[in-house]
Order: C-alpha cells, then sequence, then structure tokens
C-alpha cells in the first residue's frame, strides 16, 4: 500500500514549484506594453523640442562665429588705420597733404555734414543748422546740393536764413574778385 505524503512534504514541494516558476518568470523579459496615444505625442514633443534646442544652439555659434569675425575685421581695420597715420608724415611738411593746415581732411568733415543735412528733414536740418557758426554753415551749405540748401533756408528763422544768405553771396563776390578773368562755373551739388 501507498502511503499518503505528509502535509509538510506537500508544502515543501508546492513552495520550491513556486519559487521555481518565480525564478523563470523574473528571467524572461516581460513584454512591453504597445505605446499610448499620449506616450506617443509626449516622445514627438520631446523631438521637436530637441531639434529646436539644436537648431537654436547652431544659431547662437554661427551668431558667435560671426561676431568674432566681425570684431577681427575690425581689429584689423584699426591696425591698418594706425599704420598709416603712422606713416603720413605730418601736415606741417611740404606737399604732405597739399595744401597747408590739412585742408582735404577738414572738407571731408564738411562733406559729411554736408549729406547728414541733405539726409535730414528741412525743418529739423535748419534748427540744427541755424545752432552752427556762420563760416561752418557757409562752407557746408556750399557742399550741399541746391535744392536741399533752399529747403534748408526756408526752414529757417528769416534772420537766419537772410545772415547765410548773405554770407553765401559775399563768398561768391569774393571768388569772382579774386579770378577777374576767369569765367567760374555755377555751383552745383553734390
Amino acid at each position: 500500500m501507498i502511503r499518503r505524503p505528509s502535509l509538510l512534504m506537500l508544502t515543501a514541494a508546492a513552495a520550491a514549484i513556486s519559487t521555481v516558476t518565480h525564478a523563470v518568470g523574473v528571467a524572461s523579459p516581460t513584454p512591453e506594453a504597445p505605446p499610448t496615444r499620449l506616450g506617443t505625442a509626449i516622445k514627438q514633443d520631446m523631438a521637436t523640442r530637441d531639434q529646436s534646442t539644436t537648431l537654436r544652439n547652431r544659431a547662437l555659434v554661427l551668431r558667435e562665429q560671426a561676431a568674432r569675425a566681425t570684431e577681427e575685421r575690425i581689429k584689423s581695420d584699426l591696425r591698418a588705420r594706425q599704420q598709416a597715420a603712422d606713416i603720413v608724415p605730418p601736415a606741417g611738411a611740404a606737399g604732405a597733404t597739399g595744401t597747408a593746415g590739412g585742408a582735404p581732411v577738414e572738407g571731408a568733415q564738411y562733406d559729411n555734414l554736408a549729406k547728414i543735412y541733405q539726409a535730414m528733414k528741412p525743418a529739423k536740418a535748419a534748427m540744427v543748422f541755424e545752432q552752427l557758426d556762420m563760416d561752418v554753415q557757409m562752407k557746408v551749405a556750399q557742399r550741399m546740393r541746391d535744392r536741399s540748401t533752399a529747403m534748408i533756408l526756408a526752414s529757417m528763422t528769416p534772420k537766419g536764413a537772410a545772415d547765410l544768405s548773405m554770407s553765401l553771396a559775399r563768398k561768391e563776390a569774393r571768388r569772382s574778385r579774386d579770378y577777374p578773368g576767369i569765367k567760374l562755373p555755377k555751383r552745383t551739388g553734390l
């Protein structure tokens, strides 16, 4: 006859089987849950954010490179100007600037001022123009186009316009008196 197994033996066998099945379950990989719409949307948003961050970083790198290149160009230009200034002889030297006292540089300043005043609205230019010395007003007005000068004169106060007109007329009279046999060309604008 067969003896019945004891309860302790049955419990030990159940525990051994349970341990083995647990070990097999841990060792085998669990299948991943299928992606949900929310999970997919989150992954897409993260990918889009990463792309925009990459593009932004690339733009910053390019901007930084451009800034460095500009800085180098400005430094080299400054060095070239300083070297040119070191090479140019003093203004008092004969034939250094073509005229005594560096007049070409001074003339360039008046040319720049004439361009600036021509670009401004006549009413605003007239307000500033009247504050200048008469000598500066004359030199700048002579370098401006006739139309621009006329518009600025029209916007000036009557006294300021009259003073400038008289100064310009004296300058023209002085030029013709200095060169009596030569017919001087009329003043034309820039």
